[in-house]
């Protein structure tokens, strides 16, 4: 129907150079005329192809960086039936030159895509632009990068996250005013901000005898974080709330167990693990804000093979919700 050589269709599909673009027109005019929908499965079958995709991950120890790699290790074994490789990078406690140097290498010809969880850093958006120029697809995940050539963000809306439990939290407290403390992992982490960014426009908004304290940094260290909050507890004695964005929850919770005060505060985190719905049951806590990790990790390996194939990304089968878990509705232990 284009009037062109088999090779020519060939090259056209395949995107390599060397074709004019009146002819690319024409094999275009012809697939959209005729409805012809490629079958990728059997053009990798032919070509024996088999994808490689990389996840570059901080080497965290909470709960939520486990549960992730866990949800990854699931996925890349189920993978491995559709002729795709996964492999996993730790990069030591966001050491991002550590992380560029890995990655600084890599071309299309290495690796099919990357999907990458670290702090923004001009040293992170680099190694993304290198690899884009490389023709390597990138996807960030879970703490967006939003300011570099990345492919795409699989991860929820942060600042909707933020702006959840700040209205959790007033709520929660109803009529009672007083401070609230956040703690946070990083205050580098764009996560962390963004969600600490939709927080206080809740309580401006709705809640104004509610006062969000200074962000205070846990640093994924559970007995740094207990040090630290406690800290905070023993110097604000009006303190009627806790906001963890991302912080230890096993060293907010054995801080505020062990605060003498004659009101429990109000305390809300994200991220459900095994720990945090132990403190729901308990009562310790009244909140989570989370997102599935087994979504992230398939979600991510969807949109990089879709970068590789060219086809569509399914907006709707890719937007990762947030859920809130309270103990009335915890999940049941298989």
């Amino acid at each position: 129907m284009a009037g062109v050589s088999l090779a020519t269709v060939d090259r056209v599909l395949n995107a390599r150079q060397g074709v004019r673009q009146k002819t690319i027109n024409k094999v275009q005019a012809a697939i959209s005329e005729l409805g012809y929908v490629r079958d990728t499965a059997a053009a990798n079958l032919a070509r024996n192809r088999t994808y490689k995709f990389l996840f570059v991950l901080p080497d965290w120890k909470g709960q939520f960086f486990k549960e992730l790699r866990r949800s990854i290790d699931e996925v890349a074994e189920s993978a491995r039936y559709d002729r795709t490789e996964v492999e996993t990078l730790l990069v030591p406690n966001h050491d991002h030159t550590f992380l560029a140097s890995r990655v600084g290498g890599l071309t299309s010809r290495d690796i099919d895509g990357v999907a990458i969880m670290a702090n923004e850093t001009p040293v992170v958006r680099d190694a993304i632009a290198g690899l884009h120029a490389r023709g390597v697809p990138v996807v960030s995940l879970v703490s967006d990068q939003p300011n570099s050539v990345r492919d795409h963000f699989v991860g929820i809306d942060n600042t909707s996250a933020g702006r959840t439990a700040g209205m959790l939290m007033g709520r929660f407290l109803g009529d009672r005013s007083g401070k609230v403390i956040v703690a946070v992992s990083s205050k580098q982490s764009r996560d962390m901000l963004e969600r600490r960014i939709g927080f206080d426009e809740i309580l401006r908004k709705h809640f104004p005898k509610i006062q969000a304290l200074p962000s205070i940094e846990g640093r994924e260290d559970p007995a740094h974080t207990e040090q630290v909050l406690r800290r905070s507890l023993d110097a604000y004695p009006d303190v009627v709330g806790v906001y963890s964005a991302g912080a230890s929850v096993v060293g907010v919770a054995a801080a505020v167990m062990g605060h003498d005060s004659p009101i429990r505060p109000i305390f809300i985190d994200h991220e459900l693990s095994d720990a945090s719905a132990d403190f729901l049951q308990r009562g310790v806590l009244d909140a989570v804000i989370t997102q599935n990790t087994g979504h992230i990790a398939r979600s991510a390996l969807r949109v990089l093979r879709a970068r590789c194939d060219n086809t569509p990304v399914i907006r709707s089968q890719e937007y990762i919700r947030i859920d809130i878990v309270i103990r009335e509705n915890l999940p049941k232990q298989e």
